[in-house]
């Protein structure tokens, strides 16, 4: 699903008015984002070797716009818990293994204000936390994604895609875009484990947007429509599209 926004509300939702960020989620079953970019690009791990630890180095397929070293994790192939569409690999991280850390560098003058994702099976021991330098930008908890998609069931839960279809109905599976706003740019990404499960993760995603993929409630709509200086600006609403938001 694609908002269609014009490209003077493009301009300014590339640079917004205040800094902070914010998350929503495409539709259930949906496992790419829908936001629009000036460049962007894609990690879906099928070049790394099943069972080995995520340590390698990607350009997301930008021809080196963006390029991210990985350490950490494991590879892991399509299960119940991981890998979009219930193919392909995926990557994943326990308690007991070191974090997936991914540190970026980019050509982009703006910075990188993007990052989306395949989480699946969500539990409450998992976390993901972004940062510039040392400064810590973000934590997206289990409690922020339930609190905005519910907590099962909802159509969210149970993985999607056959050959395990309706599987792990206890748990969600949705695809997050994650959004930094007012000038703020990310360099390292850290997703971890706390406690029992992993933490699985598909399609990794990047980049600069410029439009925001999903739709979000018409509440955050407001709060973002005046955020941005774009009050007066109409937006459709869709059902099964959450959001959370911070400024």
């Amino acid at each position: 699903m694609r908002i269609l926004i014009g490209a003077a509300v493009a301009a300014l939702l590339a640079t917004p008015a205040s800094a902070g960020w914010f998350v929503n989620y495409e539709n259930a079953g949906v496992q790419n984002t829908t936001a629009g970019f000036t460049t962007s690009g894609v990690e879906t791990f099928e070049g790394q070797t099943v069972g080995s630890a995520a340590n390698f180095v990607t350009d997301f397929g930008t021809g080196g716009a963006i390029v991210a070293t990985y350490s950490g994790g494991r590879i892991d192939n399509a299960n119940q818990y991981g890998s979009a569409q219930g193919s392909g690999k995926h990557v994943v991280t326990f308690s007991n293994m070191a974090p997936i850390d991914i540190n970026f560098t980019t050509t982009l003058p703006e910075g990188l204000t993007y990052f989306g994702y395949w989480l699946s099976a969500l539990d409450g021991g998992n976390r993901l936390e972004f940062y510039n330098g040392a400064t810590l930008l973000a934590s997206v908890t289990p409690g922020s994604v339930t609190g905005d998609i519910g907590a099962c069931p909802t159509s969210y839960c149970g993985n999607p895609n056959p050959p395990f279809l309706g599987q792990n109905s206890g748990e969600p599976y949705a695809f997050l875009n994650v959004y930094f706003t007012g000038g703020d740019t990310y360099d390292r990404i850290r997703i971890y484990q706390v406690g029992g499960g992993g933490y699985e993760s598909d399609n990794h995603t990047v980049g600069y947007y410029t439009s925001i993929g999903g739709v979000p409630e018409p509440a955050t709509w407001a709060m973002l429509i005046t955020g941005f200086g774009l009050v007066g600006m109409a937006a459709r609403r869709r059902k099964g599209v959450a959001v959370h938001a911070l400024a």
